[in-house]
């Protein structure tokens, strides 16, 4: 290309301008599809979603529990755990690539520099003084800029797609956070409910160890018979044995419950008992909603974005890229004179450049961004029936729980009355022991069932919360940054 000589530059700057100008007017044109949301058939309403439900899909719905120890637990979850911290990195990264994905939309500047010697081959073809210099020096300094005209929209529609890769980052770390409070809540109740069965092992385990204690002095004497003395110490190892495999399960939800607030393994500080928790409200809600309060639904979603726009992207490569560069400095054979005098040097240029034969190079780009947008959208349809069936999932555990906490206190109730019952027929001669043993032996395990079930009650709440999602995740996320959530 002939270099344009001063005299050419301003025109020849014009120039360069208006066609950017009339490149930039011709910037909305983007190959590919424009992204809508997909027609979800959602039900009207939730299968098992109870008459008494409440707007409290927004708050802070752990504080209902009434315990502060599970408060600061949550609330030191979100500062210190790892699985956050690796959330917000990802977000960061997903930010870094956006930038640096949009960066070609704008020109590029740089600088160069270079310093040379050199010698050629020497001719005689010249007299002397009419040669030139050999060896010869020359050193150059140049501002350099280049910009890639966007005609087709391929690097706008890679950005949109790294834009929708940072929302979807977003949501993945919303869903860390759901998960997070859920499992700190779930863990906390299920050690309480622990604890309770620990206090009832060991409250059976001494009654158990005074009766095989009188039934040893008894048959001492001759009151009693062998066979009641190794029915007796059956019962007591019977309870003996699940002491140690309820403080093992004690040890385990502590190390996990250690673990999910950042912490080493270690002993977990209690708050209120299992009988003194208030169980949360069940939220209320229309499926609908789902999709814009579930996080996975939302990082579904943005994945399904992100491919729709990298099909765009794709299509583009069909077409010629056109770009524009141009530099301006300094050449010279003496460093001294690189910045005065007729040192200066220009250039500017455009060209283009597209392809005619790739050997399916590109509609083998085109098919496979079809197809990962076929395969986004069949997960994102996928997501939210699954999100449907665990909300309703979660609503009829949440009733039915209670209805079978409420039977099992009857169970207990009952089978407590009988080995009331069984043992002073046993007293009074009217029955062996074994009718004892048999009463006691049912008695316990209920026991245990019925603690147990105590603590499903409030998980089976917070897993209610986890499935449905809301506002109440943004309010977690505050405590990530150290903020404070209102009551």
């Amino acid at each position: 290309m002939t270099m344009p000589t001063r005299r050419d530059r301003p025109s020849a700057a014009r120039a360069l301008a208006a066609a950017a100008c009339a490149v930039a007017a011709l910037g909305g044109c983007m190959m590919g599809p424009d992204y809508t949301r997909p027609q979800i058939d959602t039900p009207g309403t939730f299968r098992f979603e109870p008459p008494g439900a409440a707007d409290t899909v927004d708050t802070a719905w752990w504080k209902q529990f009434g315990d502060p120890v599970l408060d600061a637990l949550i609330a030191e979850a979100l500062a210190n755990n790892l699985n956050v911290k690796v959330a917000a990195a990802n977000v960061d990264q997903a930010q870094a690539i956006l930038t640096q994905t949009r960066a070609p939309l704008y020109p590029q500047v740089g600088y160069s520099g270079t310093a040379e010697r050199a010698r050629t081959t020497a001719s005689d073809a010249l007299p002397a003084p009419l040669r030139p210099p050999n060896p010869q020096t020359a050193y150059q300094a140049l501002l350099s800029a280049s910009w890639e005209i966007d005609l087709w929209g391929r690097i706008r529609r890679q950005s949109e797609a790294a834009y929708a890769n940072v929302l979807a980052s977003e949501d993945a770390k919303n869903g860390v956070i759901l998960t997070l409070v859920t499992s700190v809540a779930t863990t906390y109740v299920t050690l309480r409910g622990l604890d309770e069965q620990l206090e009832i092992a060991k409250s059976t385990l001494s009654t158990y160890g005074e009766s095989v204690r009188l039934y040893q002095l008894q048959f001492r004497y001759g009151q009693t018979s062998q066979m009641t003395v190794s029915q007796a110490q059956s019962q007591y190892e019977t309870a003996a044995v699940q002491i140690p495999l309820i403080e093992q399960q004690i040890a385990q939800n502590e190390n996990a419950l250690s673990v999910l607030v950042g912490r080493n393994p270690g002993p977990i500080r209690r708050g209120k008992s299992i009988y003194d928790l208030a169980v949360p409200a069940i939220p209320a809600g229309l499926p609908s909603q789902l999709l814009e309060r579930r996080p996975d639904l939302m990082q579904a979603e943005q994945q399904l974005v992100a491919a729709n726009a990298q099909i765009g992207a794709a299509k583009a490569l069909y077409f010629p890229t056109i770009s524009l560069t141009g530099a301006l400095g300094s050449a010279s054979t003496e460093l001294a004179n690189l910045f005065t005098g007729p040192a200066r040097v220009w250039n500017y240029a455009g060209q283009f450049a597209g392809p005619i034969f790739t050997g399916g190079a590109i509609s083998g780009q085109v098919a496979q961004a079809s197809a990962a947008q076929q395969a986004a959208l069949e997960n994102y349809r996928y997501s939210v029936q699954s999100a449907f069936a665990d909300v309703d999932n979660a609503l009829v555990a949440a009733v039915k729980v209670k209805q079978q906490l409420a039977a099992q206190e009857r169970l207990v109730a009952a089978l407590a009355d009988y080995a009331r019952l069984a043992r002073l027929q046993f007293t009074g001669g009217y029955t062996s022991y074994t009718t004892v043993l048999q009463a006691e032996q049912t008695l316990f395990p209920a026991q245990l069932q019925l603690a147990s079930l105590r603590a499903t009650v409030f998980t089976s709440a917070a897993n209610t919360y986890k499935s449905m999602g809301g506002g109440w995740v943004d309010l977690a996320g505050k405590l990530t940054q150290g903020a404070a959530v209102a009551e």
